[in-house]
C-alpha cells in the first residue's frame, strides 16, 4: 500500500521552516557582529568636522523628524501666538539663548555657528515644523546635535513666547528685528517675573 505524500503535513513544514529559521539566525548574528565591529574598532569618525555617511544622515534624520512629530502630536498652542508682547519677549529670549546658533535676520554667521555638526539651522529663513512642533524641540531639546532642553530652565510661558517669535522672524528685516529685541525685558526680568509667579510646567509631551 503507496503511503500518501499528504499523510504529514506538519513534519513537511517544520522541514522547510527549519533552514529559513537558521538563516534568519544567522543574518541577524552577521548584522550583530558586523555593528560591533564597527563600534568597538572605531572605525566611524565622530568628529564634528567630518559629515555623517549617507545612510547615517538618512538614519538620524529621519529618526529625528519622526519623533518630534509624534512627541509633540498631543500639545495644544496658545491662542494667542501673534499677541506683539509675546513676539516681543520672545524676541529677547531669542536674542539671548538661540542667536549664537541660529543667527538672526542681518547677523554673520558666529564661531559657534560654524563649529556646529549638524549645521544649526538659521531660523531667520524658516523651518519645516509646526508651533507645537517648534515648542517640543525648545523644550526637550535633541539628542547629539547641540541643541538643549531650555524646559529644565524656562518655563513653557517663556517657551511659547519663544514660538511666538519664531513665527514672526523669517518676515523680519535687519532693523525690525533690533527693534524688537530692544523692546523686550532682559532675560534677567523675564526669568525674575517667572520665579515670583512660580514656574509654569503643563505640557509634558
Amino acid at each position: 500500500m503507496e503511503r500518501s505524500s499528504m499523510s504529514n503535513p506538519s513534519g513537511s513544514k517544520a522541514m522547510r521552516f527549519w533552514p529559513m529559521a537558521l538563516l534568519a539566525g544567522i543574518a541577524i548574528l552577521a548584522i550583530v557582529g558586523a555593528a560591533a565591529l564597527v563600534i568597538f574598532s572605531g572605525w566611524y569618525n565622530v568628529a564634528a568636522d567630518v559629515p555623517h555617511t549617507q545612510a547615517v544622515y538618512w538614519l538620524m534624520q529621519t529618526s529625528r523628524d519622526r519623533s518630534i512629530e509624534v512627541h509633540a502630536v498631543n500639545i495644544v498652542a496658545p491662542d494667542n501666538l501673534a499677541d506683539p508682547k509675546r513676539v516681543a519677549d520672545g524676541a529677547g529670549l531669542y536674542a539671548e539663548m538661540c542667536s549664537r546658533c541660529h543667527l538672526a535676520p542681518g547677523m554673520e554667521r558666529t564661531e559657534i555657528s560654524r563649529g556646529l555638526y549638524p549645521r544649526a539651522p538659521e531660523l531667520r529663513h524658516g523651518v519645516d515644523l509646526t508651533p507645537t512642533e517648534e515648542f517640543w524641540v525648545v523644550k526637550h531639546g535633541i539628542k547629539m546635535t547641540g541643541m538643549p532642553a531650555w524646559g529644565v530652565t524656562h518655563s513653557d510661558k517663556l517657551l511659547w513666547d519663544l514660538v511666538a517669535f519664531l513665527q514672526k522672524l523669517p518676515e523680519l528685516t535687519p532693523d525690525q528685528y533690533r527693534a524688537l529685541v530692544k523692546s523686550a525685558p532682559s532675560h534677567e526680568e523675564m526669568m525674575g517675573t517667572e520665579a515670583d509667579h512660580g514656574h509654569e510646567d503643563h505640557t509634558h509631551h
